[in-house]
């Protein structure tokens, strides 16, 4: 058994976030792991860019109220204790409700033959953030 030393809280990066999103990296995937772990926290109207994962991402909400957005205009809405499974391959966003912060348990696999295991696209737009209508899941 070992205890990891833990990491400073830090600011995500701005090409793959729009607003203030800040996130403690609870797992980082060495191996022979695989598995990623990261609490994020978003101030109100933050979210990720358009992105899909390799072996799928799971997103488990801890507070506020969670947006998660797909590529066909659909936009869910989570709250605390609910888990989202976003499969392989599938473009999605997520982030906070423009009146709440949010922070959620993000959760993935790194392959283990060199594919990317996030891929990042561009950025969602305030049109795409606001679509609707918005499907409680």
């Amino acid at each position: 058994m070992e205890f990891l030393s833990r990491q400073s809280t830090s600011k995500a990066p701005a090409e793959w976030f729009t607003g203030d999103v800040w996130w403690d990296v609870i797992h980082p995937g060495d191996a022979p792991s695989r598995m990623r772990a990261v609490l994020v926290r978003f101030t109100p109207g933050a979210r990720t860019a358009w992105q899909h994962h390799a072996l799928g991402q799971t997103l488990h909400v801890v507070s506020g109220v969670a947006l998660v957005g797909t590529r066909d205009g659909t936009v869910f809405e989570a709250h605390p204790g609910q888990t989202v499974s976003c499969p392989p391959g599938e473009e999605h966003w997520h982030g906070a409700a423009p009146d709440h912060f949010m922070e959620h348990l993000a959760l993935w696999e790194g392959s283990d033959d060199g594919t990317p295991e996030t891929s990042w696209a561009e950025h969602v737009t305030d049109e795409q953030y606001a679509a609707g209508p918005r499907t409680r899941a």
